[in-house]
């Protein structure tokens, strides 16, 4: 059998059903990895002082601003005493839980992570805009008995960073974030945990500073399902991240071909082929979202970013950037690129599928159809995905807005 270097888990376990029992074996096995991915579950627990700007990061991974109407409020003096629930609008699955400071509360750290149901988590951020505190390292202390995964995040670094070339001579911008992160070590160290990971981020530009290296960081350590989940609700903070989400639903486009190549399929005309529409919606729903190419997530960047929303759009390339997907418009979509598709499908048929079969026995056509349709939506809208990330951070000016906006707030 023909093999691929960089196939995952559940692409494998597909190459074992061809093996096995043909197209029918293979095709349930790509649904049954479907299920588990979007079943996928995520409970991240950030902690913090108020003041911290913990609030700002919460919205910031999820990729809105304070605007949105199911932002965490900042602004805002801490006074519940109960863990808040956010979740990504893109998949409710991951659930974000902005904890109450251990300094706002009466409790002792053992008290504190039994009260707010440590174990619920699945990794944890504990916040400062400053030193980190001893209560901080009580509570990594705590986090490190039950041997599950923490990371310290000083926030609000760009604000730093400003001061620090108002008032230094001989500023160097490297140099003062890396004497800050050394600084936060060296306290987190005598304050006795172990190998301290920090982080040193900006809310407000996410792109910069050490966001991407928490990043690739989670990557180890999460579970793949887990990170999987977590990486197509993260919002494009480099290309390097888009393309990892490009990759992660090729993978998906391979399972749903298989699918679709198994039945249930209906005619379209100008291709050669047969397309379940419903299995292109639910793709093309996820892969926009994934990639903050709906309407709200391009409204939401272009609030954060200070840059025009008609800007950010002009010359997309995907039919499918910035409107509401439905069964009319991947209609529409289908038949204006069908002679495209159409003509390329027998040939993907017989290039890419013996790299996951192994052969073209039991294969159809509807499949390699299916795939080629899936895979020029992806790429036109990771392209355009793309194209908004190097437009949004062009300006400085939404950013200097963002950031007065962050010094005169305490949360």
């Amino acid at each position: 059998m023909a093999e691929c270097e960089d196939l995952s888990p559940e692409l494998k376990e597909v190459q074992e059903a061809v093996e096995k029992g043909g197209l029918p074996l293979a095709a349930a096995r790509a649904q049954k990895a479907l299920v588990e991915f979007e079943n996928t579950k995520l409970a991240i627990a950030i902690t913090g002082e108020t003041g911290s700007g913990k609030s700002s990061l919460v919205n910031a991974i999820r990729g809105i601003d304070h605007t949105h109407d199911k932002a965490a409020p900042v602004g805002v003096v801490e006074t519940t005493m109960e863990p808040t629930k956010y979740t990504y609008p893109n998949n409710p699955n991951i659930e974000i839980w902005d904890l109450p400071g251990i300094g706002t509360t009466k409790f002792r750290a053992a008290e504190y992570v039994k009260k707010m149901e440590f174990k619920r988590y699945d990794f944890f951020i504990i916040v400062s805009n400053n030193r980190f505190k001893e209560n901080d390292t009580k509570l990594a202390q705590e986090i490190q008995k039950m041997k599950k995964h923490f990371y310290f995040i000083r926030s609000k670094i760009d604000s730093d960073l400003g001061a620090a070339e108002k008032s230094q001579r001989n500023f160097n911008k490297d140099q003062t974030l890396q004497t800050i992160k050394d600084d936060c070590i060296k306290k987190l160290v005598e304050l006795e945990v172990e190998c301290p990971k920090v982080f040193l981020v900006s809310a407000f530009e996410l792109h910069l500073y050490d966001f991407p290296t928490f990043y690739k960081t989670l990557e180890k350590e999460l579970p793949e399902k887990q990170r999987d989940a977590l990486l197509l609700v993260l919002p494009n903070v480099s290309p390097d991240i888009i393309n990892k989400k490009k990759k992660k639903l090729h993978q998906i486009i391979v399972l749903k071909a298989l699918i679709s190549g198994a039945g249930g399929a209906i005619p379209i005309p100008g291709l050669s082929g047969l397309i379940d529409v419903g299995l292109i919606v639910s793709f093309a729903i996820l892969c926009q979202k994934s990639v903050f190419l709906t309407s709200e997530g391009l409204q939401n960047l272009s609030r954060l970013s200070a840059v025009p929303l008609e800007e950010l759009k002009r010359g997309l390339k995907s039919p499918l950037a910035g409107i509401k997907i439905t069964h009319d418009v991947i209609m529409k979509v289908l038949t204006t690129s069908a002679v495209y598709i159409g003509l390329v499908a027998i040939e993907e048929l017989f290039k890419w599928v013996p790299i996951l079969l192994g052969s073209v026995v039991g294969v159809t056509l509807s499949l390699a159809t299916t795939y080629k349709a899936l895979k020029y939506i992806l790429d036109s809208l990771i392209d355009d995905a793309q194209t908004v990330f190097t437009r949004a951070k062009k300006t400085d000016f939404g950013l200097e807005c963002l950031i007065m906006f962050e010094l005169f707030h305490i949360s």
